[in-house]
């Protein structure tokens, strides 16, 4: 099936997706901030849409009104999609994407109800991460970059550049559940530092096979780069951010720089994971499978405009 490239989706798509950033950011704060409870019901603040915004209140209820945009932006991106993209794949990605955003909305207002009992912050922040993967794979699949002609290379090793990319993928994802349990008190530090060079170690090896078996694939090379670059700066910025928590472990309240230094620490994790995420897309439009590439058309072709 031949797809037709819409400029005006894939940069509202990207839209989206940095809307998405600004939201984990707003998210991180909140925890951070130690403001999850600062307003006790939901979905309303204080039995109103303008509460007084002091306190923990600023950031919580900033929290909602970013995630209930968020909301309207991705029922949006999933009609434009459902009317205008002919690839069932992609339509059925902003289907998901949108019962992902309801799925998040709801755990946000039950761990806010359930006064962050029985898991559920950990289940909200991974949920985010979830969605934010899902925005980040509808942002690719709808470039020209993704539609156009590619050449397609062959993977002479083993085990598959598939399985490796995406149990890189998990192993990150996984990391970050971890620090959101810790986080969130469910889960000591040691499984989240333990994690790192577990981490550092599968990304490598992720990059070094991407340099071995595709050294001239531009894609690649940037792929590899990124995924380097962004790891070295998420551990150094843990470094930091543990650093700083051990620092102002008497404070009576969160200090500034332990809360920017979690906060920047938090994000770069989930655009980490988006990296992964978007070189498992990478090497399942370049490098063909027995079936159907993901989400590609059949032959990658552009139909003239």
């Amino acid at each position: 099936m031949k797809a037709t490239y819409h400029p005006g989706i894939h940069r509202y798509a990207l839209f989206v997706v940095c809307w998405t950033v600004g939201l984990l950011t707003a998210g991180a704060l909140v925890t951070s901030e130690d403001a999850a409870l600062a307003v006790p019901d939901w979905p309303l603040s204080y039995g109103t849409l303008n509460p007084p915004l002091v306190g923990g209140i600023a950031f919580e209820h900033s929290h909602r009104l970013i995630a209930a945009a968020l909301g309207f932006l991705v029922i949006i991106l999933a009609f434009l999609l459902w009317r205008h993209d002919e690839r069932p794949g992609v339509r059925w990605l902003g289907a998901f994407a949108v019962a992902g955003v309801c799925l998040q909305g709801g755990l946000g207002g039950l761990t806010v109800l359930k006064l962050l009992h029985y898991w559920l912050p950990v289940m909200h922040a991974c949920t985010a991460e979830i969605v934010f993967a899902i925005l980040v794979s509808i942002a690719m699949v709808t470039s020209r970059w993704w539609m156009e002609n590619r050449p397609q290379y062959e993977d002479r090793g083993s085990p598959p550049i598939h399985t490796i990319v995406t149990l890189n993928a998990f192993v990150i994802f996984l990391q970050i559940l971890a620090g959101a349990g810790f986080r969130h008190k469910y889960l000591s530090l040691k499984p989240h530092v333990y994690g790192a060079p577990l981490v550092l170690l599968m990304v490598v090896w992720t990059a070094l096979v991407l340099r071995s078996r595709f050294p001239q694939v531009r894609e690649m090379v940037r792929a590899r780069v990124l995924l380097h670059m962004i790891v070295g700066i998420q551990i150094l910025l843990g470094l930091t951010a543990l650093w700083a928590r051990i620092q102002s472990a008497d404070d009576p309240q969160p200090m500034p720089f332990t809360v920017i230094s979690t906060v920047v620490h938090t994000v770069v994790g989930a655009i980490l994971f988006g990296t992964s995420i978007l070189t498992v897309l990478l090497c399942y439009r370049l490098v063909p499978r027995d079936r159907e590439v993901l989400l590609a058309t059949t032959r990658g072709e552009v139909p003239a405009q």
